[in-house]
């Protein structure tokens, strides 16, 4: 079966954490699918797609490509996430990582295996890139939560980033911080090391924690 051959065709996507996404597939790239949705383009990590199917006729909604946003990606290249993730540098973006509810914001800069996130509500964040499940580029010039410019910083951190993610976490020993836009209380603390994979994190209490660095997948300061 050649994927290419279903570009234009209308497919539901389940996506890791049981989320589902539908409406026409765009473009199939080395580790990454584009979906149009009506209003946006998503732009889905393979990586997280769990399975996927023709939508029924009785399904489809009037999803048309007439009023497609331009693309962030150039149609005479494979498309690929890092490739992606670059054009959407200083781009108002949403993305969506983990818990219920999606971020927005910008990319600042792109490591080995993370990006380096602006959210207005969480400041600067660290997202790992093993668990980014979309993404999806503002179009028309919108901004999130009807801010400003002076809301919305260029420069919007003097922190000096490590080429991983890990070296990021480590290098945030000391700082109380956030995992994973605290789904839990266990993964908010204060950062006293990484040991064998594991982030040891001191709870309010002061009690220690051992997170997965596996498992990590936002952080921000509080």
């Amino acid at each position: 079966m050649n994927l290419k051959d279903h570009i234009g065709k209308y497919i539901k996507l389940e996506i890791s954490g049981k989320k589902f996404l539908t409406g026409i597939l765009i473009e199939i790239g080395s580790d990454l699918w584009v979906l149009f949705n009506g209003i946006d383009y998503l732009y889905i990590p393979i990586i997280h797609i769990q399975n996927w199917q023709f939508m029924k006729h009785d399904e489809i909604d009037e999803i048309t490509s007439n009023n497609e946003p331009t693309p962030i990606y150039n149609h005479n290249e494979e498309i690929s996430l890092r490739k992606t993730l670059t054009a959407a540098k200083g781009i108002f973006t949403e993305i969506y990582v983990t818990s219920n509810q999606t971020l927005h914001g910008y990319i600042i800069s792109i490591m080995n295996n993370y990006f380096v996130f602006y959210s207005p509500i969480y400041k600067t964040m660290f997202i790992s890139l093993n668990h980014l499940k979309w993404l999806i580029p503002y179009t028309n010039n919108q901004r999130p939560y009807g801010l400003g410019n002076d809301s919305l910083p260029v420069n919007p951190s003097n922190i000096t980033f490590a080429r991983s993610f890990e070296v990021q976490i480590d290098k945030l020993t000391g700082e109380l911080i956030i995992f994973n836009i605290g789904e839990d209380e266990n993964v908010i603390g204060k950062i006293q090391g990484i040991k064998n994979n594991f982030v040891e994190l001191i709870t309010a209490k002061g009690d220690p924690v051992y997170v997965n660095l596996q498992q990590i997948k936002t952080v921000h300061m509080t």
